[in-house]
């Protein structure tokens, strides 16, 4: 996705940036609102992340009224501090398709800002992820390869659930501690390593092909050929 990043909180702006490059996307960062309505109003864009109080005289809902004024209908996530019930519904109000309050998980705002993508391309929810011969059940909360049965721990489960979410893509141990762990710091142990390779010894080791791929000084790869 290409998304507009509307922060003037340079640490927040960083952190969020990183995690959205690391996943794959294309970032676009201002940090004021007059910046952020010319960006948002000229160029095309999957999904807006937006701060609501914003230096430049426009702040965040003037933004999203006048975007919606001439009918610019870009998936709006706006990421704010202010975290009163009234404040989100006056965010929702003006225009917004989504609001999360700081401070925040990443993979949360991840998973928000593709669900918005999914959205508004008019996909229904996913519930089952499948690569190669290997299956997920988002409901049963059940696993099979070759219609073989996974008995997974609850974090094996989450673990194998990002890699297939972002199979494909390189997984970064930024992106496993915020996104499995719920860490926002790196606790300098190898409970990554760990849990990895109990994953590798029952969705793998069984079967005549590897799925999970360790990529060099970067992270980890779930998919059906060795990259």
């Amino acid at each position: 996705m290409r998304i507009l990043l509307v922060e003037d909180d340079k640490d927040v702006a960083a952190f969020v940036v990183r995690g959205l490059r690391e996943a794959g996307h294309v970032v676009e960062h201002v940090d004021n609102g007059r910046d952020g309505l010319f960006m948002a109003a000229s160029e095309t864009f999957d999904a807006m992340i937006l701060d609501r109080m914003l230096p430049g005289g426009i702040d965040g809902l003037k933004i999203l009224e006048t975007l919606r004024g001439q009918k610019n209908q870009v998936p709006v996530l706006i990421l704010s501090a202010m975290a009163e019930v009234d404040d989100r519904v006056k965010g929702l109000k003006a225009g917004s398709d989504d609001y999360l309050t700081k401070p925040f998980a990443f993979a949360e705002l991840l998973a928000r800002v593709e669900a918005l993508n999914r959205r508004g391309k008019g996909e229904g929810p996913v519930t089952k992820l499948t690569v190669e011969n290997l299956e997920l059940d988002l409901l049963s909360r059940q696993v099979k390869r070759a219609g073989q049965k996974i008995d997974l721990q609850p974090r094996e489960f989450r673990l194998l659930e990002y890699l297939m979410r972002h199979a494909g893509q390189v997984v970064t141990r930024t992106m496993l501690l915020e996104g499995v762990w719920d860490y926002h710091f790196d606790p300098q142990t190898n409970v990554i390593d760990v849990h990895v390779s109990r994953l590798r010894q029952k969705v793998d080791k069984p079967f005549p092909t590897a799925l999970i791929h360790t990529v060099r000084n970067a992270g980890y790869m779930l998919r059906a050929e060795q990259p």
